[in-house]
């Protein structure tokens, strides 16, 4: 048996969607309505319904401020687009969603990876991001709940991020796929809601909380109290039209599933979320030469890798290929997030297979220590 810790929670059929998402979706396509192009920015009634789920009362929204983008993929690669200019160069995290480089890199903006602090629950650095801050600087980026790390932004290290944004006056590209997926004694808090001044782009969409990544509805809240973000709110909207909107029958259903997907779902997925990682957790942490991070939300688990314990294993790349050759378990390499000596694991596999793979994990790490 081959065991994944791949970023898919619909891989192994134990995390599916609530009924009532099938069901608006299904009713969307039955109307015969919604065949047609959607506008390029999204439907009015699917961004009427994100601005009305997402407005808070220190960060209102309206449908206006709302763009409809090709899964929240699709809205880093316009919020990047958007804020950078080749030449510049946008602050991202390490370790940090590789896609966010990727993008950069495309459009010839230069990337300054700021650390995150794996000994206070991978925390920004504040003070070597701002190190990393000159007059070219375009934008800084966080991903909060994080991929990889697992973690969950204080409000009081928000404010501190949002302190720093202020004075070197920077907007901010928040990413909140993972918004809301935390575990007990966790609080999510969205960046936008602690911050009156500074303009700040948040990304999300479908794919995690609702665990139908394959079905590609992201979307950008702009959150600007100021109008500084006038341009900024033009360009999004003309870069709307390279893809002509996401799929219109998705956007249809949106309406419905906030309105009536009962909040015990989220409560449920969460459950389980963190008791597939405390599984992880308690078994990977029996083992020599593996230093598990406690994770905080979203679907991961970062390891450190002490590779002076092992006698022929000389990187987070080298663990990552003998262990899928000789165990048939595929984790990732801490290189693909710029972050070497770590692998990253996964927690949505169903927990027997978890239990397989750790004890697997457990098994290799002892044939191979010294």
């Amino acid at each position: 048996m081959f065991v994944e810790f791949i970023g898919d929670p619909t891989v192994f059929g134990n995390f599916k969607t609530h009924p009532v998402v099938v069901e608006a979706v299904e009713e969307a396509i039955r109307s015969y309505a919604f065949n047609g192009y959607p506008p390029s920015v999204g439907k009015s009634r699917a961004r009427e319904a994100i601005a009305k789920k997402y407005s808070h009362p220190q960060a209102p929204l309206t449908a206006d401020d709302v763009v409809m983008a090709s899964g929240c993929s699709g809205a880093v690669e316009m919020a990047i687009s958007v804020l950078c200019n080749e030449g510049q160069n946008i602050l991202l995290p390490r370790p940090g969603f590789c896609l966010y480089n990727t993008v950069a890199g495309s459009r010839n903006v230069e990337t300054r990876l700021y650390n995150l602090l794996a000994e206070k629950n991978w925390e920004a650095d504040i003070d070597h991001m701002e190190s990393l801050i000159d007059q070219n600087t375009a934008a800084i980026l966080i991903n909060n709940p994080s991929n990889p790390c697992g973690s969950n932004f204080t409000k009081t290290h928000l404010k501190a991020i949002l302190d720093l944004c202020e004075r070197h006056k920077i907007p901010l590209i928040s990413d909140e796929i993972y918004a809301d997926m935390v575990f007990s004694g966790q609080v999510f808090t969205s960046t936008a809601t602690l911050t009156s001044t500074v303009p700040i782009l948040t990304l999300s969409g479908l794919a995690k909380q609702w665990l139908v990544p394959g079905w590609r509805i992201g979307w950008i809240l702009i959150n600007d109290r100021n109008n500084v973000f006038e341009n900024v709110r033009h360009g999004l909207f003309a870069l709307s039209t390279l893809i002509n909107g996401p799929c219109a029958p998705l956007q249809a259903a949106i309406p419905k599933i906030f309105a009536e997907v009962p909040d015990t779902y989220l409560l449920t997925v969460n459950k389980q979320l963190e008791t597939n990682a405390r599984i992880v957790e308690s078994e990977l942490n029996k083992v020599a030469g593996l230093d598990v991070i406690t994770p905080q939300g979203a679907m991961y688990i970062m390891v450190k890798l002490n590779l002076e314990t092992f006698a022929d294993i000389s990187s987070d790349a080298d663990f990552y290929h003998k262990l899928k050759w000789e165990e048939s378990v595929e984790v990732l390499p801490g290189e693909c997030f710029a972050y070497p000596g770590t692998i990253r694991l996964v927690i949505t596999p169903p927990q027997d297979k978890l239990r397989i793979a750790t004890a697997r994990i457990a098994a290799f790490c002892e044939r191979h220590r010294k």
